[in-house]
C-alpha cells in the first residue's frame, strides 16, 4: 500500500473495532448483568454485539430491552459496568488487532495518540492497563465522561490539547460522521466492525500499521 503522507499533530483513536475486539468477553460480562439484573433475553454473543458497538450505552441497551422499565435498565447498566470491568480486567487473552500495541510503542514520540469512545467511563482505563498503554495514549474521553456525543468529545480533547491538525482514525459510519461534524479528516480502519460508502473517508487503512507509512 502507498500513501502520500500526511502531517499532524495528533491521533484520535477508536476504541472497538479499531484497536480491540473486546466483543466476546463483553457477551460474557453482559450475560452475567442479564442474570443478576432479573431480566431475560437470549444469550448474547460477540458476534451479535458487533452491530451494536459504538453507540452509547444507554442507545445499547434500549435495542437490547426495549419492553424494559426504566428500572430495570437502570439495573441492567449498573451490573453491566461492574462485570464488564471485571472481566475485561482479568482477561489473559490478547483481543488487540494484530501490530496495533507493537506500533503505538514504536510511534508515541512521533505522533501522540488519544482516544475518543463512546463508551462507559473506565472502559478506556480498561484496555491502557491491560496492555500496558497509558504512557502511549496521552489524553482521552468518553460519552460516559461527558455525556456528549463523540463528535463533541472529539472537538473537547482537540481544544484540550491544542491540536493543530488532528486525525481520527475509526472504523463505522458513525465515526465517519462524527468526524465531519467536527471538522476532523476521519481515517477508516477496514479491518474493524463497520462499512462506509467507498471514497468517503480521507483515507483508508488496511491494518493499523498502515498509519507509521501514512504520517
Amino acid at each position: 500500500m502507498s500513501f502520500v503522507r500526511y502531517n499532524t499533530d495528533g491521533i484520535i483513536l477508536d476504541v472497538d473495532g479499531t484497536l480491540w475486539d473486546s466483543t466476546a468477553e463483553v457477551a460474557i460480562a453482559w450475560n452475567n448483568a442479564v442474570e443478576m439484573a432479573g431480566l431475560s433475553h437470549e444469550p448474547l454473543t460477540g458476534e451479535g454485539l458487533k452491530g451494536l458497538f459504538g453507540k452509547p450505552m444507554n442507545e445499547i441497551v434500549d435495542a437490547l430491552f426495549p419492553d424494559a422499565s426504566e428500572e430495570e435498565k437502570a439495573r441492567f447498566r449498573h451490573f453491566a459496568y461492574e462485570e464488564e470491568g471485571r472481566v475485561l480486567r482479568e482477561g489473559t487473552d490478547d483481543i488487540m488487532y494484530p501490530g496495533v500495541v507493537e506500533t503505538m510503542r514504536s510511534f508515541y514520540k512521533e505522533v501522540p495518540f488519544y482516544i475518543v469512545s463512546n463508551c462507559q467511563e473506565g472502559y478506556i482505563e480498561c484496555l491502557l492497563d491491560r496492555f500496558d498503554l497509558r504512557r502511549e495514549v496521552y489524553d482521552w474521553e468518553c460519552y460516559g465522561k461527558t455525556g456528549l456525543g463523540k463528535a463533541e468529545n472529539i472537538k473537547l480533547l482537540v481544544e484540550r490539547n491544542e491540536i493543530k491538525a488532528p486525525v481520527y482514525i475509526g472504523d463505522t459510519d458513525m465515526d465517519r460522521k462524527a468526524c465531519w461534524e467536527a471538522k476532523v479528516p476521519f481515517i477508516f480502519a477496514k479491518y474493524g466492525f463497520g462499512q462506509i460508502e467507498r471514497g468517503s473517508a480521507f483515507f483508508e487503512i488496511d491494518k493499523f500499521a498502515d498509519i507509521m507509512d501514512l504520517f
